[in-house]
């Protein structure tokens, strides 16, 4: 027995393995494909135009599904795409610990969004959108809590935005927290389970 139809397949336009992950716990059949995409120009031609974080984020996602729906045409391709933002500045993957530190210690002691939004293509057809808006507040921890859990996490800090993984040791560093737990993670599962009961990917 299977909570999804045979077709259309599923397709996810990430390589990262907390949304496999969490696509395959809730019971779905999804192939994982990386899209090729200059994520840095695309933030950069968003920024010059003015667009909000939520925009340049759904843009994102789907020029990552639209990249694997081109080659693919009868999947339903998602594309998913996460921003943090602190008090309007976007912030980006550390590229090592010593940027991660200096990531951390201006996040500490505020509240910052991470815009996460999904994208649903056939083809070259949009079928769907969805951006959730989760709020996270860090606590005001030491620099020796940061050198100390850098420490311990190592290059791990290094694959996602805002340096900390809140399924992990991460969630040490927050004193509030506030949104679906998967759209933290990077990936607005509900709303996402929901399009696919509509369309009659999964069983209503």
């Amino acid at each position: 027995m299977s909570l999804q139809a045979d077709t259309p397949r599923l397709v996810l336009a990430s390589a990262s393995v907390t949304r496999r992950t969490l696509l395959a716990a809730a019971g779905l059949r999804v192939e994982a494909r990386t899209a090729q995409v200059d994520e840095a120009l695309l933030k950069q031609e968003a920024r010059a135009e003015g667009l909000r974080a939520e925009d340049t984020a759904l843009r994102l996602a789907e020029a990552k599904a639209r990249h694997i729906a081109s080659g693919d045409p009868e999947a339903l391709v998602i594309g998913c795409d996460q921003m943090l933002v602190c008090e309007d500045r976007w912030f980006d993957k550390p590229a090592d610990l010593a940027e991660a530190a200096t990531q951390l210690r201006a996040l500490r002691g505020h509240t910052h969004t991470l815009v996460t939004a999904v994208a649903c293509l056939r083809g070259s057809q949009r079928l769907w959108h969805d951006i959730a808006c989760p709020r996270l507040t860090m606590r005001g921890f030491s620099d020796a809590f940061i050198e100390e859990y850098l420490r311990f996490e190592g290059a791990h800090v290094t694959t996602t935005v805002g340096a900390y993984r809140l399924e992990g040791p991460g969630v040490q560093l927050f004193s509030r927290v506030e949104g679906e737990h998967a759209a933290i993670l990077g990936l607005p599962l509900l709303p996402l389970l929901g399009f696919l009961r509509q369309q009659g990917v999964v069983l209503d």
